[in-house]
């Protein structure tokens, strides 16, 4: 009897629990399916719509997520430009693997693809250029037969009607249902490629989330320019992989953008938003051509001769002085001139092996509407900067990301310029290590056979070697107060006399002005400056080296390009 009450209390409780979650449902609506989503990063429930204005951005963590194919060309290109290519080719079973044809008919009727990329031709702000969009829906955007031959035909169709290409990876790596067939997609998109850049043709690798595997040992890391969205994983090892192979825990970031970019294996992070921009400006910078003015030219070198003499003439001050001008703290660096002289300056990272050196700073820009490509060793300004950037001396990643860009330049019929201005190359175990030696002698050696225009000004301190592989040029200027020597006096005084002290002697010993190295030969102009020269009176800089920059590029565009060569073999060979 006790249980039995005890019972039927139970039940008019449980009945009351229910009837008021009943009441609290109906007083609760229900989310439309598709109306709000759960971020990956951060957990909080998004407003699909939302993410979408955002550009696919989480609104609260900033989390980048995944795009389709579709959504991501029509985010880049100009309205009704897409012309799709090679769509309906048909998957094998290469390796008749049971379930895969299933699979794959499965994921076409989901996800409305034939396969895991989309390819074909599009205008980005009036430019035609070939487009390849990996689509992460589609197995992962894995690489099998279908995903290489589509990427080698875009490739190939870029190749014959001589337009850029764009690619888009996102991938897991080659697709493990097709085998060896999948792995031999990796050597024929590379090859396609090396077909497409022996044209002299522009290719633009864009690494997305996540970008691993054989997509990453082939097409991925091939760009002439390679780009990444923030936070995308990029390796060839997933992490979980190398966790599990080496028994450690990897560090936070570790395969990242951000750490290829630190490591020198990419160009530049870019925003989801300014990705369309950020290609139009590239893309913009590798069509535009300018006109020769050879009687422009001979008027100038005229001109250039008389004010010359009469700065000769009006050079009283020791070398000594000249020293510690070059050296002040408050004298413009490399990226002062990039400001001052150049528009549309886009940087670029890395030397593609071991890591970006910031006492480089290289990309490209224009000069009177032509893209040239911009050299600078950079000092930088104050004491954080100037560690951050080692005092303009260079590592072995600094000099062969320098040669990086000059051989870019040279495949693109680019003018290289390059600021020098470092106390010499960076001495330090780690150098050595890298091949300090070996990155100097390899940049001497290929800019004597650069076969583009290069120019190249000493702006400050021309300290050794260290800067002589920035100026390997058809000329070599120098700003009136700057230097250029073997060594720093200092080091001349100590090796020779043992005395550092004596360095103010050694300096005039050395011949290491301006004026001095004019008359032996060793440079062709002195350009004029103020004294002391700061950044805040470097605008009067501005029109005479603008004009000297723009009779050089005339006078040395107009040679041919074996001119070119002999030209600059005879200029050291005569020293």
């Amino acid at each position: 009897m006790k249980f039995k009450h005890m019972f039927k209390r139970t039940a008019v409780k449980n009945d009351a629990v229910n009837e008021k979650k009943t009441r609290f449902s109906a007083r609760k609506p229900e989310v439309p399916d598709g109306l709000m989503k759960k971020c990956n990063a951060c957990k909080t429930a998004v407003f699909v719509e939302e993410v979408k204005q955002n550009n696919y951005i989480c609104p609260h963590c900033q989390n980048y997520f995944r795009m389709h194919a579709y959504r991501r060309i029509q985010m880049i290109a100009d309205p009704d430009s897409f012309e799709e290519w090679d769509k309906g080719l048909q998957t094998r079973n290469p390796l008749q693997f049971k379930g895969y044809e299933e699979k794959l008919d499965k994921l076409k009727e989901k996800t409305g693809l034939d396969e895991a990329v989309v390819t074909g031709k599009l205008n980005i702000n009036g430019i035609p250029t070939v487009v390849a969009v990996c689509d992460g829906r589609f197995m992962m955007a894995s690489m099998g037969e279908v995903v290489g031959e589509k990427i080698t035909r875009a490739v190939e169709k870029a190749t014959e009607e001589k337009l850029p290409i764009i690619i888009f990876a996102c991938s897991g790596g080659a697709r493990m249902q097709e085998g060896i067939v999948s792995l031999m997609q990796m050597a024929k998109t590379s090859a396609a490629l090396k077909r497409h850049s022996d044209e002299g043709l522009l290719y633009i690798s864009v690494l997305t989330d996540p970008t691993t595997g054989g997509v990453t040992a082939s097409f991925a890391m091939l760009g002439d320019i390679i780009l990444a969205e923030p936070g995308a994983l990029i390796g060839f090892a997933g992490p979980r992989v190398i966790e599990q192979t080496i028994g450690q825990k990897l560090p936070e970031g570790f395969q990242r953008s951000e750490f290829l970019l630190e490591h020198g294996f990419i160009d530049a992070i870019v925003e989801r938003k300014e990705m369309r921009s950020t290609l139009s400006k590239i893309l913009d910078m590798h069509i535009t051509k300018t006109e020769q003015n050879t009687e422009f030219v001979k008027n100038k070198e005229q001109m250039q001769t008389a004010a010359e003499k009469d700065l000769e003439c009006q050079d009283k001050m020791s070398a000594w002085d000249h020293v510690q001008l070059a050296r002040d703290k408050n004298r413009p660096t490399g990226k002062d001139y990039i400001q001052l002289l150049f528009s549309d300056f886009v940087e670029m990272h890395g030397d593609r092996l071991y890591r970006d050196d910031p006492a480089v700073i290289g990309g490209v820009a224009k000069f009177h509407g032509e893209p040239v490509t911009i050299l600078v060793q950079e000092k930088g300004h104050g004491t954080k900067e100037n560690i951050a950037h080692r005092f303009g001396m260079v590592s072995p990643e600094g000099y062969r990301k320098s040669l990086r860009l000059m051989k870019q330049a040279e495949k693109f019929n680019r003018p290289v310029i390059c600021f020098v201005d470092t106390p010499g190359a960076f001495c330090g175990l780690e150098a050595e290590e890298n091949g300090q030696g070996e990155a100097i002698a390899r940049n001497l050696y290929e800019l004597s056979g650069l076969k583009v225009p290069v120019l190249s000004v000493v702006i400050g301190e021309g300290g050794s070697g260290g800067a002589l592989a920035f100026a390997v040029a058809d000329e070599v200027w120098m700003m009136e107060h700057a230097i250029y020597s073997i060594l720093s006096p200092e080091g001349f005084a100590s090796i020779l006399w043992k005395d550092s002290k004596r360095a103010k002697e050694a300096a005039d010993v050395m011949k290491m002005t301006a004026q001095d190295l004019k008359s032996l030969g060793i440079i062709e102009q002195v350009i004029r400056e103020e004294e002391p020269l700061t950044r805040e009176n470097m605008m009067q800089l501005e029109d005479n080296m603008d004009e000297k920059i723009n009779c050089f590029l005339k006078k040395y565009k107009a040679l041919s390009k074996q001119e070119l060569v002999q030209h600059r073999y005879k200029r050291f060979r005569n020293i």
